[in-house]
């Protein structure tokens, strides 16, 4: 009988120590709590032995945690797009306490999510479906991140990222969106054309002023001295050439030559 007793006895004295002990694993952080009060600073992991019957322990996730939401966006147009946005954050180890004594367990749809929504629809407006979609997709994370980390740091959470993963637009404002871009890369290369053009029409032009100077040169060279004696070396060349010869001369001007060959 005594042995039966003391079976039971250690069964139930093993189940309520049990019952009373909360493994804290890497990554989260242990909350206290007795008669309804969070009693002492937040538990590091290992194994934590508490009363059941007067208290429990509450565990907070203070790893980084990622948060993907398609949100609805309006863009500065006043139409509405639709996004996929990334959000990365943590709880910090000292604020476990006030988190959760603020906000509950539920703290990441209470305020973490909340406030993200409302700053993402926020920021985006202000810029244009095309800028969303195409261009100044790192502005836009880079605004909501500031933002929201302003709104919401000081409760003890950390923003780490915020990721702008995909923008959809209906079909019609993508083709938009894709001739704008085409027109503006054909602008560009026929400004690059017409730009090619004005340095070839320079070039050009320096190179006629240098046929120019070039003449001026050689006909303020040409002297009637210099004249009348390469028309003396070229009747010489003639004289020694093997073919019949008529030069025909007043004596004063030119002599004007014919040749016939045998």
């Amino acid at each position: 009988m005594k042995k039966n007793i003391r079976k039971i006895a250690f069964i139930a004295i093993s189940a309520s120590l049990l019952v009373s002990c909360s493994v804290i694993r890497p990554g989260e952080i242990g909350i206290k709590q007795r008669l309804g009060k969070i009693v002492g600073k937040p538990i590091e992991q290992g194994i934590k032995f508490y009363n059941p019957f007067v208290g429990q322990i509450v565990k907070v996730n203070v790893r980084t945690v990622e948060c993907l939401t398609r949100l609805t966006l309006p863009t500065q147009e006043g139409l509405n797009v639709q996004a996929d946005i990334s959000l990365l954050y943590h709880v910090q180890h000292d604020k476990a306490n006030e988190v959760y004594l603020n906000f509950g367990q539920n703290y990441e749809e209470v305020i973490v999510l909340s406030n993200f929504r409302a700053t993402a629809r926020e920021i985006s407006a202000k810029f244009a479906a095309k800028d969303l979609y195409a261009t100044d997709r790192d502005k836009v994370e880079k605004a909501i991140y500031n933002e929201l980390a302003a709104d919401i740091q000081h409760f003890g959470f950390v923003i780490d990222a915020v990721l702008l993963k995909d923008i959809i637009l209906p079909p019609q404002m993508v083709q938009a969106i894709q001739d704008k871009v085409n027109a503006e890369q054909s602008a560009m290369k026929m400004e690059f054309v017409i730009l090619q053009q004005k340095k070839e029409a320079e070039r050009l032009i320096i190179e006629a002023e240098a046929i120019k100077q070039a003449q001026n040169i050689i006909n303020s060279s040409l002297t009637d001295k210099l004249l009348q004696y390469n028309n003396i070396e070229m009747l010489k060349s003639l004289m020694n050439s093997p073919n019949t010869k008529i030069i025909i001369s007043d004596g004063k001007t030119t002599p004007f030559i014919t040749t016939e060959t045998k």
